[in-house]
């Protein structure tokens, strides 16, 4: 048996193998994306920049548990949304405010949008002028609800929200200036009362929301419940998510506040009107249960470019209400006349009628998130998951295998212990982002790792290789360098070839493998063989 030197990846590779951990890193392979993870614990004060064994590198403190959002911006500092108690504005995912922190966890700006008529909600998004967008309701009384259209019977809690997207300018320690807004109430359709406003037909304007389909709210002050909003830079669009009524819309961002407002009068004109719309045509009466595709979905958005499907939104679509209660992960392409331009045929629902990937567990029943929750492709290719209702993040190669697995160890009434049971106690979060390693965040910080997040830790078998040298056992295999095949001596089972992204390039169950088609440079072999994984440096001349 040869041994060889791991000496100086250029960029860090993982190895755990499948571990009997009950909370924090539960398997960490050879093919997981090379980053940090970011989440907030609902609940819980603090939030955590994790590595992939799940050890601490940095950590903020806020003095309000999430609300919900949190971002990681290039310089360093800390996006994060603050929950303050309202016994006025009143639903799961309230906030109230916006708080922003350097590196070293000191509190630079905060907003707070919290009164008895009005608060921040879910969701806030860094822009990349340096404002920040954010999701809120204000409260429409009961006659004024009525007014615009709602039939009067209902309005079970006496009164109706108005979600609204403000973009805040920032000013001084805790002040901002809104410079554009955005109100749902400004692009409503009803056909129940012609003396009221926004009469009209609902099936023959899908820009407009009919204010009388309660999709799930049940006639509540709470009908839409938006729970995302993410902006593409590129169209200057923004997507949101209404759980309640399963749908995704788009919006125009370049106009006006004034502008924003306008009742545009058709499809092809922006104003604004939803630019799109997907997940459940119902809602403007151009299907039936049979058409939705989305039940309670989170976290939609336009892939970024770069990555595998740019420009295609993946969405974490729950499974509420559907039977039986399974969450998937889609991915679809909106039709487009033009780019920013969707395609509608009138009469039509808007396409497409079909998704171009959907993940699903093997147990289809086994994967199921009834709130929260996010899915987030990544640089090589993988797709980061949370469950959020469970705690539970995983990421998956595009062949749907499962490299690595966190459970978060944060419950409203402390901290787990290694070997505790993490159902016992809820440990739900909103959502996962992971930043690569060469995010602009990272540039000379120190990023030691700390202890993990759990109590009581055991990363034995977790290793993350870096500069530092490593000896690995493995196979013995010839030539290294290779110019063209190299042979592996002994028995395998099977052999996989990663790039230095992590993403998988190459899968063999010979022991002579083929490089020839792949650039020069460094690569990472995974050799399965006796119920063992073992990883070896492999150079292409």
């Amino acid at each position: 048996m040869r041994k060889y030197l791991l000496l100086n990846l250029l960029l860090l590779v993982s190895l755990c193998v499948k571990s009997q951990n009950t909370v924090g890193i539960i398997t960490n392979n050879p093919g997981t994306f090379d980053g940090y993870t970011l989440y907030a614990p609902a609940g819980h004060t603090e939030t955590y920049l994790i590595n992939n064994c799940g050890e601490i590198v940095n950590q903020w403190t806020s003095t309000v548990a999430p609300g919900n959002a949190v971002y990681l911006l290039e310089n360093g500092n800390l996006l994060r949304a603050g929950r303050i108690a309202n016994a006025d504005v009143n639903f799961g995912g309230v906030g109230g405010k916006v708080e922003l922190y350097d590196w070293d966890s000191n509190l630079l700006w905060e907003y707070t949008y919290s009164s008895t008529l009005v608060s921040q909600h879910h969701d806030v998004f860094p822009m990349p002028n340096g404002n920040v967008l954010m999701l809120a309701v204000n409260t429409m009384t009961q006659a004024e609800a009525i007014q615009a259209g709602r039939n009067p019977a209902d309005l079970a809690q006496g009164k109706l929200f108005n979600e609204q997207i403000l973009e805040l300018q920032p000013v001084g320690a805790n002040g901002a200036n809104i410079v554009w807004e955005w109100n749902v109430k400004d692009h409503l359709i009803q056909d129940i009362d012609p003396s009221k406003d926004n009469f009209g037909t609902v099936e023959d304007n899908p820009q407009l929301l009919d204010i009388n389909f309660l999709g799930n709210s049940a006639g509540n002050a709470n009908w839409l419940h938006f729970n995302s909003i993410q902006y593409d830079e590129r169209l200057d669009q923004i997507v949101i998510s209404s759980r309640l009524l399963s749908e995704i819309y788009i919006i125009d961002h370049s106009t006006t506040t004034a502008e924003a407002a306008t009742n545009s009068g058709g499809i092809r004109n922006k104003g604004g009107d939803f630019l799109y719309r997907w997940g459940n045509p119902q809602a403007y009466k151009r299907g039936t249960p049979s058409d939705q595709k989305l039940f309670g979905q989170h976290y939609p958005h336009f892939i970024a470019d770069g990555l595998d499907d740019a420009r295609k939104i993946i969405v974490f679509n729950n499974g509420f209400t559907r039977v039986p209660s399974v969450s998937q992960i889609d991915i679809i392409t909106p039709p487009e006349d033009s780019e920013g331009v969707y395609t509608y045929v009138s009469g039509t629902a808007y396409g497409p009628s079909n998704t171009d990937y959907t993940y699903k567990d093997p147990v289809e029943t086994d994967f199921y998130s009834r709130i929260l929750s996010s899915a987030q492709r990544l640089p090589n290719g993988n797709t980061l998951i949370c469950d959020g209702d469970d705690g539970y993040f995983f990421e998956i190669t595009p062949n749907e295998e499962i490299v690595w697995e966190y459970v978060n160890p944060v419950t409203p009434t402390g901290i787990l212990s290694q070997g505790d049971d993490p159902t016992a106690s809820p440990n739900l979060t909103f959502r996962v982002l992971r930043y690569a390693s060469d995010y602009p965040a990272f540039t000379n910080r120190t990023l030691t790792p700390g202890a993990p997040v759990e109590q009581n830790p055991d990363l034995m078998g977790c290793t993350i290789l870096g500069t530092e040298e490593v000896t690995e056992e493995i196979f013995s295999f010839a030539p290294n360098p290779v110019k063209n095949t190299f042979t592996i001596h002994g028995t395998i089972d099977k052999v996989e070839i990663y790039n230095i992204m992590g993403k998988l390039i190459s899968t063999s169950y010979e022991n002579t493998v083929d490089l020839s088609n792949q650039k020069s440079g460094m690569y990472i072999m995974k050799v399965f063989a006796n119920k063992k994984v073992t990883t070896a440096k492999i150079v292409k001349e």
